[in-house]
Order: structure tokens, then C-alpha cells, then sequence
């Protein structure tokens, strides 16, 4: 057990109103942890009130001192962060993707968490003009075409696959990132960095197709392996 990597889902708070505010993480994207083999536990927002971001392209750092030594120490417990899909973003998640993209710590932001780690570069998101086509289902929807010398490539070996579609909004700009796979409206369902070990948002929902599919499973479990390498490099330099 002890050397099995640990995994930190990003929890999301509630956005609705209704006198018992809680944080939570889904069931599919913690079980995509466990069956590929690694362990899952939660990072939780420092502060009781919540900063919602929505869809705003401008995030500031509104955490104090305390606050965010107490994320960042969550952060430090893991090997590896997921950034979970959601309707609304909070300023920590944005604090998070800075913070992994600085150490080189490995993410895998999912629909919102794409948002965020573009976002966390000074990245910028629109709302697109056709979401009846593409907030549809967390089965598949349509297919992708990926860039052959991408890394996402080489972690479903295909330069197409099919993903399914639960969005309204899409990545415009991504400084620091590259956009390495389209669907046929251009939408960039996924952006990574070549700099990094593994920092890599996708636009579609992985946690929900994973049990039945290769090419997506392989995500979870290339995520899983680089968290891993990394662990093992940093047990040998100790």
C-alpha cells in the first residue's frame, strides 16, 4: 500500500443556496483512481466562504496567508491532482494549477479543470454559439482529431477517438499551452504542455467512459504511471 501513489481530486463546493453548503467529489472520477491502481483522497477548499469565478477570464489570489499554506499542504501530500469537471469554478482550483504547473507536479483538469489550468497561465474561455450540440451526454457524442506529436497522442495512440460532450464553454487563449486535439466545430478538447511531465486539460469526461474504454482508460493510466516515475525519481534522490 505504501507504494501506491497518491492521487488528490480537487473537491468542488456546491454552488446552491440551500442553508448546508458542501464540497464533493464524483464517484466516477475517484473509482478511475482506484482501478487503475492508485489510492484517492480530497483536497478541500481552505476558507468557508466561496469565491465563485464562473466563467470570468480576470481570477485574483483572495486567499491569506493561512489559508493557502493549508491548500498547499494538501497539495504536497499527493502525487499527482485532479481538477474535477463542474458548472462553476472557485479561485483555490485556479491557486492549484498555478501551483502544479510551477513544481511540475502532474494534473489532469476535466471540463471546468481544463478551464482552470488555462485560466491559472492566463488562459481565456468563451461561451460557444452551438451548446445543444455539444452539452449533450456523458456518452459518446462525437469524435476528435489529435495532433500526432502531441503527448496525448502517445497516451491513447490514435490521432482520433470519440468522447462525450457535457460543456458550454471552450478554451480561446492557452499562453504557456498547446491545443493538440479539435472536434469538427475546432473546439479544442484538449490542451497540454510539452514542458511538463504531464499537465494536460481535456474538454470532455474521461471518469465516465474509462470502464469501457481503452483509449480513454489510458488517460487515468498514463496519469497514474507519470505520478509514479516521479515518485520513485524523488524516493532516489532522497
Amino acid at each position: 500500500m505504501k507504494d501506491k501513489v497518491i492521487i488528490g481530486i480537487v473537491s468542488k463546493h456546491n454552488p446552491k443556496n440551500t442553508g448546508c453548503e458542501k464540497t464533493y467529489i464524483t464517484d466516477a472520477t475517484k473509482q478511475a483512481v482506484f482501478d487503475n491502481g492508485a489510492i484517492a483522497i480530497g483536497i478541500l477548499p481552505p476558507k468557508f466562504e466561496i469565491n465563485y469565478k464562473g466563467n470570468e477570464n480576470i481570477w485574483y489570489d483572495d486567499l491569506n496567508e493561512i489559508e493557502k499554506n493549508n491548500l498547499i499542504s494538501q497539495i504536497q501530500i499527493c502525487h499527482g491532482i485532479i481538477l474535477q469537471g463542474g458548472i462553476e469554478m472557485d479561485n483555490y482550483e485556479f491557486i492549484i494549477a498555478k501551483y502544479c504547473y510551477e513544481n511540475n507536479i502532474p494534473i489532469l483538469g476535466i471540463c471546468a479543470g481544463q478551464n482552470a489550468i488555462a485560466k491559472a497561465l492566463g488562459g481565456t474561455t468563451y461561451k460557444i454559439p452551438n451548446p445543444e450540440k455539444h452539452n449533450v451526454s456523458r456518452d459518446y457524442v462525437h469524435s476528435i482529431k489529435i495532433d500526432k506529436s502531441s503527448k496525448f497522442y502517445s497516451i491513447v495512440e490514435s490521432n482520433e477517438m470519440m468522447v462525450n460532450s457535457l460543456h458550454s464553454n471552450t478554451i480561446d487563449k492557452c499562453p504557456y499551452l498547446d491545443k493538440v486535439a479539435f472536434c469538427d466545430d475546432g473546439y479544442a478538447d484538449v490542451i497540454e504542455s510539452k514542458d511538463k511531465d504531464f499537465y494536460i486539460g481535456v474538454r470532455f469526461h474521461p471518469e465516465d467512459l474509462y470502464s469501457k474504454d481503452k483509449k480513454t482508460n489510458n488517460i487515468f493510466k498514463s496519469f497514474i504511471n507519470i505520478c509514479q516515475m516521479q515518485k520513485n525519481k524523488n524516493k532516489m534522490e532522497i
